[in-house]
């Protein structure tokens, strides 16, 4: 992940996030605004562009899977081992479910794991990350202390031992699961980020009028650091994206739910490739790529929101 400059706060000037579009947005609240604002700039900048349609489609095909799909993901009643053809697209499971039904419905846990665990290690990034660098001395130490461990521990290993010695092997737990072992690297952003505006003049205003620290940290504070707080999410989506299909490939998830995971779970447990099924590991491969391929795309046009000379170039 890039580094990234500071964002203007809600509520800033006009001139603060240039984008052609800016008059329509007069007399439209603050954050809406700028939300606005941050979408048009987002749409303005080709990387992010491409990135928002992928992602998009994948949310629109997920979302409607039901009405997509041409088959139930978990129905039986096919042969098995059956190549494409016109009733299974992608072939046949060796239990003898659709491909094709299942790769749809398979982005449903994909996106859920996604934005839920990428959300939950942002939220603790950044508080771990505002309080240790707005808190020099002993709180900086003892959080900084932990999230040094954290980072020397290795992800996927650590996230293996948790997800075999939990009982519950439900998405939630694998949603904790990668959310507990991905905040780390964010919160050593934040806390060197923190740690920089802290001596500015507004947050020194700020406590020498009386401001309480909540109100300094997360109302002073955190509003220009709006940009990397995405970039944050965006770079934690995306690993959540990889943590997930690789804990279901291994057999750590819930096999009874359908998952592009589970999917190649089911392709090396049947031999997919020794039967000439190859379509059933590609496409669901395929698909992981494509997700974490929009979510990076979209962190370029996240670089370009902060910084103007990417803007100019876009």
């Amino acid at each position: 992940m890039s580094v990234i400059t500071s964002l203007p706060p809600p509520g800033a000037p006009d001139s603060a996030v240039r984008v052609p579009s800016g008059r329509g947005w007069r007399g439209v609240p603050g954050p809406l605004r700028f939300g606005g604002r941050a979408l048009g700039t987002l749409w303005g900048n080709g990387k992010a562009r491409a990135g928002l349609i992928i992602l998009g489609l994948i949310v629109v095909v997920a979302v409607f899977a039901p009405w997509l799909a041409p088959h139930s993901p978990t129905a039986t009643n096919f042969p098995p081992c059956r190549g494409p053809d016109a009733a299974n697209w992608l072939g046949t499971t060796g239990n003898g479910q659709d491909v094709f039904s299942q790769l749809i419905y398979g982005g449903r846990i994909s996106l859920l794991v996604a934005f839920s665990a990428g959300g939950m290690a942002t939220v603790v990034a950044v508080t771990l990350g505002l309080i240790a660098g707005y808190r020099p001395g002993i709180v900086d130490e003892v959080l900084s202390f932990v999230t040094n461990l954290a980072l020397v521990i290795p992800g996927l290993p650590l996230m293996i031992i948790l997800a075999a010695y939990l009982q519950s092997h439900s998405i939630w737990t694998i949603v904790l699961v990668v959310a507990f072992t991905s905040w780390a690297t964010g919160a050593r952003v934040m806390r060197s980020q923190t740690s920089t505006l802290r001596t500015r003049e507004f947050v020194t205003s700020a406590v020498f009028s009386g401001e309480r620290l909540l109100r300094v940290v997360f109302r002073e504070i955190l509003p220009n650091m709006t940009s990397l707080v995405a970039a944050s999410f965006l770079s934690a989506a995306t690993a959540a994206v990889l943590a997930e299909a690789s804990l279901e490939f291994l057999g750590l998830g819930d096999p009874s739910r359908v998952s592009w995971g589970t999917i190649l779970f089911y392709a090396g447990q049947q031999n997919a490739l020794l039967t000439g099924q190859w379509l059933m590991v590609l496409t669901p491969g395929l698909a992981i790529v494509l997700l974490m391929v929009s979510l990076t795309l979209i962190n370029f046009g996240i670089d370009a929101l902060s910084n103007p000379r990417l803007r100019e170039k876009s």
